[in-house]
């Protein structure tokens, strides 16, 4: 599979394309909801985008880590990291394209893994 990543300019054009606003507009638009993303979860909040997934900030403590190379101990500092967990619809379409049998419309049955 090849290797391609998904940049401001191509999600620009993308919006460009499908709505039909015009370059700067799709360029603006973009920026507003990255910067909306962005805000909310430098204020820990949790970002939840409906068939897509959610965003959340997780904060881990400071801890003493190993240099494994030298066995010397290293102090590693506290920091926040940003968590992002798949929505099932998303899931099901990513295994839609490996496995064609996967219908993304269907909902498993209650009680299906």
């Amino acid at each position: 599979m090849a290797e391609r990543t998904v940049t401001r300019a191509h999600l620009t054009d993308a919006v460009y394309r499908e709505i039909g606003l015009s370059q700067s507009e799709s360029a603006r638009l973009v920026e507003a909801l990255l910067d909306e993303v962005t805000g909310r979860l430098e204020r820990g909040e949790t970002v939840k985008i409906s068939s897509f997934g959610s965003f959340s900030v997780r904060d881990k403590a400071a801890r003493t880590g190993r240099n494994l190379t030298t066995g010397q101990q290293v102090a590693i500092a506290a920091r926040r990291v940003l968590i992002f967990r798949p929505s099932q619809v998303l899931k099901k379409r990513m295994n839609a394209t490996v496995n064609p049998a996967i219908d993304p419309t269907v909902d498993p049955e209650p009680g299906a893994p």
